[in-house]
């Protein structure tokens, strides 16, 4: 996995480093793959995109429960606030440039409905294509 070093963030100009760090730990270990990706979409999205969760240290309490690390405890995921329409076009940029882990939640107030993006099934094959929703 090719993590993103600190000189390199402004390959993805939309997004930050602080946005993207562990919630629990300050820890950030995000790789190219899905950064790349996310810069893309956000390129032709053409609006703001809200990270709620990128890189996930395994202490991190949302992955201390599962019975295995998460994608985002590889730096290969990030969950974006958004629903309606926006997440429709979102899943539409998502699918086209080639992210097939898509999870869904559309439950519960507005403001914390998100889509899951993930890369695992390409970067290191841990993680199956999938569609899901929580």
């Amino acid at each position: 996995m090719d993590i993103v070093k600190d000189d390199e963030w402004g390959l993805y100009p939309n997004f930050s480093k602080d946005e993207m760090k562990c919630k629990h730990t300050g820890l950030c270990f995000m790789t190219h793959s899905i950064m790349k990706d996310l810069q893309d979409i956000r390129t032709l999205y053409g609006k703001p995109m809200m990270v709620s969760s990128g890189y996930r240290d395994v202490s991190h309490p949302a992955e201390r429960i599962k019975t295995s690390p998460g994608e985002h405890t590889f730096g290969m995921a990030v969950d974006i606030l958004c629903f309606g329409s926006d997440a429709i076009d979102l899943i539409d940029l998502a699918t086209a440039h080639g992210i097939k882990r898509i999870g869904v939640s559309m439950k519960g107030a507005m403001s914390s409905r998100f889509l899951h993006l993930g890369v695992g099934d390409r970067d290191n094959g841990r993680f199956p294509v999938g569609l899901w929703s929580y």
